[in-house]
């Protein structure tokens, strides 16, 4: 049975974005409710591992996913996959932060992602207007383009004063020497491709106490 604060909740994507809710479901992909399933064919991996429990929620509601974070994680469909030259792209909405300046983004080249050599790079906003790239490998991680403030991020702040949520579109472009990356059509970044995780699994990622709607998780290749 849904909380009052989901309720709430609902009927803000309702009006604002003419979204469909349906029910939440927390825990861990592998590990649902049998009553909750998560969205069908997708998987969730905590940075921690574990269970999520009501920490974490993660649905359909067309067009597009709900997720609720406590715990970080991955959110992805095996099937989803991208190589070569191609365009991921993604919309989405934040909810009110409640003055967390937590990441959230995409992430592409996903290997062993349920195992310990879990590999992938992503590319991650903030609602300060700030922008990173990095890659995992295994339980480590580098930074390949540390926190950079970009105009082309809208900020919490900088939202419509009676908007629930504020709306970015991120998208990472595979060309067959570089990576670029893109936050409301504007290039916030580039880089050689040589080197990091690029064609495999692509899927999305979010940081810890997060609210989020995805509208979108395209994946276009170039012929």
């Amino acid at each position: 049975m849904q909380s009052n604060t989901q309720r709430t909740r609902a009927r803000l994507i309702v009006t604002g974005l003419g979204l469909l809710c349906t029910a939440v479901s927390p825990g861990l992909a592998a590990a649902q409710d049998a009553e909750n399933p998560p969205p069908e064919g997708w998987l969730v991996r905590l940075d921690g591992g574990g269970h999520g429990g009501g920490d974490l929620a993660f649905v359909d509601m067309p067009p597009g996913w709900h997720i609720t974070t406590g715990p970080a994680g991955i959110f992805y469909h095996p099937d989803k996959t991208a190589s070569g030259e191609f365009r991921v792209e993604s919309e989405v909405f934040l909810f009110d932060p409640g003055g967390r300046n937590e990441a959230f983004g995409i992430f592409i080249g996903g290997a062993d992602l349920d195992g310990d050599g879990q590999v992938y790079t992503y590319f991650l906003i903030r609602q300060d207007g700030s922008v990173l790239v990095k890659r995992r490998d295994g339980a480590a991680t580098e930074t390949l383009h540390g926190w950079t403030p970009h105009d082309a991020v809208l900020e919490w702040s900088e939202r419509e004063s009676d908007a629930a949520t504020a709306k970015n579109v991120l998208a990472i472009e595979a060309g067959a020497t570089e990576l670029t990356f893109f936050v409301n059509g504007e290039q916030v970044h580039a880089m050689a491709r040589e080197g990091l995780h690029v064609d495999g699994v692509v899927g999305l990622r979010v940081n810890h106490g997060l609210d989020l709607h995805v509208s979108s998780l395209d994946v276009t290749e170039s012929r």
